[in-house]
């Protein structure tokens, strides 16, 4: 009996954090093939019509076209299998009810992004996904509305040990850099996620957050005091007694943001 070619998927999402997460659940799965990780619609679309993938993960929120626009550019029948991936419920519950094989609510764990898979794996193997086109028209044939105004990072998913913890950005005090990952400080506990200083940056609510060196960025109310020394250098000291240096050129922004007094420190 000849062997099966692997399932070809496609991954499109304009969240770094979110394709790194499902790659490393593809890479678990036996006989996938991951084609191509692209960040927005545009190259989404390129990437199906040339690429020909069986299954596409395709988030709904993308700056340019959004995942229905994909739809509608490529067309209901020339799809392929797919699954929806949304930041907000309600839009994911109505792609569900209206067009996709299934949907993920970010951040989804392990065993939720199992069953979408093995659902489509199914669907596949019994060569059903036609039925899904026919399911994507009714989608393409309601007014277009309104994409719902970008919003901040409220969770982040970490895995560690075998299994995913979400840290809620809420409790996150300060992150550092750490070569090509990033340490979420959360009181006594530090986790560690693979992404740049620059995307969590602009992930993060500036009014919440601020970026107090290239490595360093600190939750605003975290703060107790500037401190600078006689050599001229600057920095912060937290609530909890950390302290972490400031760059020269982020200390003027930061004085105006938070209102505090200098406090003199010796070396």
């Amino acid at each position: 009996m000849p062997v099966p070619p692997p399932l070809k998927v496609l991954i499109v999402d304009d969240e770094p954090l979110a394709r790194q997460r499902l790659e490393d659940l593809l890479n678990q799965q036996p006989d996938v093939e991951i084609i191509g990780m692209v960040n927005n619609g545009r190259k989404a679309v390129e990437a199906i019509l040339h690429s020909k993938p069986d299954l596409v993960f395709l988030d709904v929120q993308m700056p340019g076209l959004t995942g229905v626009e994909v739809v509608q550019e490529i067309g209901a029948a020339q799809m392929p299998v797919v699954i929806f991936v949304t930041a907000y419920d309600q839009y994911a519950l109505k792609a569900f009810d209206l067009a996709a094989l299934d949907y993920l609510v970010k951040p989804f764990d392990d065993e939720r992004f199992e069953q979408a898979f093995e659902r489509a794996r199914q669907v596949l193997k019994l060569h059903e996904f036609k039925d899904l086109g026919d399911r994507l028209v009714p989608l393409l044939e309601r007014p277009a509305e309104p994409s719902p105004p970008p919003r901040f990072l409220e969770r982040i998913a970490v895995e560690m040990r075998g299994q995913v913890r979400v840290v809620q950005v809420r409790q996150i005090e300060y992150i550092t850099a750490s070569g090509a990952y990033a340490e979420l400080h959360v009181g006594p506990q530090t986790f560690i996620i693979r992404e740049r200083m620059q995307t969590l940056e602009e992930r993060l609510d500036p009014e919440v957050f601020f970026r107090i060196h290239r490595s360093t960025i600190v939750r605003l109310d975290q703060i107790e005091a500037l401190l600078y020394n006689s050599g001229g250098d600057y920095a912060v000291r937290l609530k909890d007694g950390a302290r972490l240096g400031i760059s020269r050129g982020r200390r003027e922004a930061l004085e105006q943001r938070l209102g505090l007094d200098i406090l003199g420190e010796d070396t």
